[in-house]
């Protein structure tokens, strides 16, 4: 049974494969809920697949993994989304010949307080003025406004999401980082895969390290300036 102190999100000696390749090591990571994790690392490092073995989405997984002190790693991606997760992918997935309104009303409710389409275009004004478009003719920004935002829709209040600022233009960028504090301000938890250094920093409470499949280093936003020079080694920024 799930308390007010159970981690919304714990990991404890994950292994993950695809295939014969294995890919994670032994990863230990804990989230709190209401709290914003970044994992931080190159590419190849691990991140994604730390994100899919929490959804499922990996040929095979060992260990442990808790949502909300409920054990996943016998479930069915279905089963653990309805725990109230939500999973944004990098490639954003978005159904192009529906219109962006179309899009928002496709995700099926998953858990109760789901947000409203007039609450949605609150938080995404582009949207709002998109709502007409093809998904197929919105920005590469927009898109990902309305990946994340079809999320939103469906009661989800732990959201992974994955490199949702790389390749965008500054303005959008500084709006995704806009909606975070939103979403944090409600109470959501948020586990996110970010390459772009920058916009995660202010951001996150914690910081995870990873290289090679394993959780290396742990931050808390105030250790930051003082490990900016094995972050750099770490991460090339």
């Amino acid at each position: 049974m799930s308390t007010s102190s159970t981690p919304a999100i714990q990991l404890k000696d994950v292994h993950s494969w695809y295939g014969e390749s294995h890919i994670l090591h032994g990863v230990n990571i804990d989230v709190k809920r209401g709290e914003v994790v970044s994992l931080l690392g190159r590419n190849g490092a691990g991140r994604t697949t730390t994100l899919r073995a929490i959804m499922g989405l990996v040929g095979k997984r060992t260990g442990s993994l808790l949502v909300n002190g409920t054990e996943t790693v016998r479930m069915a991606p279905h089963q653990i989304a309805r725990l109230g997760l939500g999973y944004c992918p990098e490639e954003r997935g978005i159904m192009t010949s529906l219109t962006c309104e179309e899009n928002l009303m496709l995700p099926p409710r998953i858990a109760e307080g789901g947000m409203e389409i007039g609450e949605i275009y609150d938080m995404f004004p582009n949207l709002k003025a998109r709502r007409n478009s093809p998904g197929g003719r919105l920005s590469g920004g927009e898109q990902q406004m309305l990946a994340v935002a079809r999320i939103l829709r469906t009661g989800a209040k732990i959201l992974l999401l994955d490199e949702i600022s790389e390749g965008l233009a500054p303005v959008i960028v500084q709006a995704l980082a806009r909606m975070i504090h939103a979403l944090r301000a409600r109470g959501f938890t948020i586990l996110m895969v970010e390459q772009n250094f920058r916009f995660a920093a202010p951001l996150a409470d914690r910081f995870y390290v990873m290289e090679r499949g394993l959780i290396m280093r742990e931050l808390s936003s105030a250790e930051l300036q003082d490990n900016m020079q094995m972050l750099h080694e770490s991460l090339g920024v």
